[in-house]
């Protein structure tokens, strides 16, 4: 009878894990790729090759073999961006935009922000009700809800007749913040869902402990909840600021309501109305353009609010 020594029998079972672990990365290795391709797939047939391709119809120029001759497109280097920056009532349209922006933007959040606080609140009965009514327009899309507004702005369609003949909302004066007011009424919803969600994680101690230290609901609302929702705040801020460079569907619409929502009333119209021409290389240097000013605008915005608050 031999006895196998305890130093060799400790020894016996280390290499198989070794095996198991090496055999097992290319299984891992496959699932992410299986769990990534489908995403990269997409993103680049639908994001990164439209811009790209945008970016390579901006260089481009049409040229023609004399008076008659057939058109053709050439490389023009910046020509087209050349021309975007001279082109005047587009710098007026972004423009009107950034001082929709500037108005209406914080206007909605303050809405949202109070609604939210409204719902989070233990005073507020019927919470599914009101949650429901407040996100049910952000239900209706942009183009219905810009028509049903135009509708009641409309002097002489508006059911309110006394009050549109007297006020004219689709003026030139007052067009702007009409739209306004449509962005307002279908984007509150959608951005006092985001930041109540914020709020319904935040844990109940921090609530317990201002309650100990004799805070009332305001007081909790104004030391505690705005405080910790601010990078829902901020996410929303983006987003609109985002969305107000890239409005389009409404100011459309009130172009059938109002003489003074031009083909060039905001950036994108602007680039619609171009294209429409067909100057599809103008159109996309427009483009172009109108993205980097939105990320500039947005990276600037997360910039300064981060150094706030790290101050």
């Amino acid at each position: 009878m031999t006895t196998t020594p305890l130093a060799l029998r400790g020894r016996t079972a280390r290499p198989e894990p070794t095996r198991r672990r090496r055999a097992g990365a290319p299984r891992h290795l496959r699932a992410i790729l299986a769990f990534v391709l489908p995403f990269t797939i997409l993103f680049a047939l639908f994001y990164a090759l439209p811009v790209g391709y945008a970016i390579w119809e901006s260089l481009l120029v049409v040229k023609r073999d004399g008076t008659f001759g057939q058109a053709h497109e050439v490389f023009g280097w910046f020509s087209q961006y050349a021309l975007v920056f001279q082109n005047g009532p587009f710098w007026l349209s972004v423009g009107r935009v950034l001082l929709f922006g500037v108005v209406q933007v914080p206007v909605m959040l303050a809405l949202a922000l109070v609604f939210a606080l409204l719902l989070d609140s233990p005073l507020v009965r019927g919470k599914r009700f009101f949650r429901l009514a407040y996100f049910a327009p952000y239900a209706v899309p942009g183009v219905v809800a810009a028509i049903m507004w135009g509708f009641l702005f409309s002097p002489n369609l508006s059911p309110f007749t006394d009050l549109t003949r007297n006020v004219n909302f689709l003026g030139s004066d007052l067009v702007l913040w009409s739209i306004a007011n449509v962005v307002t009424w279908v984007y509150v919803g959608y951005n006092m869902l985001i930041i109540y969600s914020a709020l319904l994680a935040i844990p109940q101690e921090v609530y317990e402990a201002a309650r100990l230290d004799g805070a009332g609901q305001f007081r909790i609302a104004w030391s505690v909840k705005i405080p910790l929702v601010r990078p829902a705040l901020l996410l929303t801020a983006v987003f609109s600021i985002i969305g107000t460079l890239q409005l389009l569907a409404e100011p459309q619409v009130f172009a059938s309501f109002s003489s003074a929502v031009t083909s060039t009333y905001t950036p994108n119209l602007t680039v619609y109305a171009t294209s429409s021409l067909p100057n599809y290389n103008l159109a996309a240097a427009f483009s172009v353009v109108l993205a980097l000013a939105t990320f500039v605008l947005s990276f600037t915005f997360l910039r300064v609010t981060q150094r706030k608050e790290a101050q």
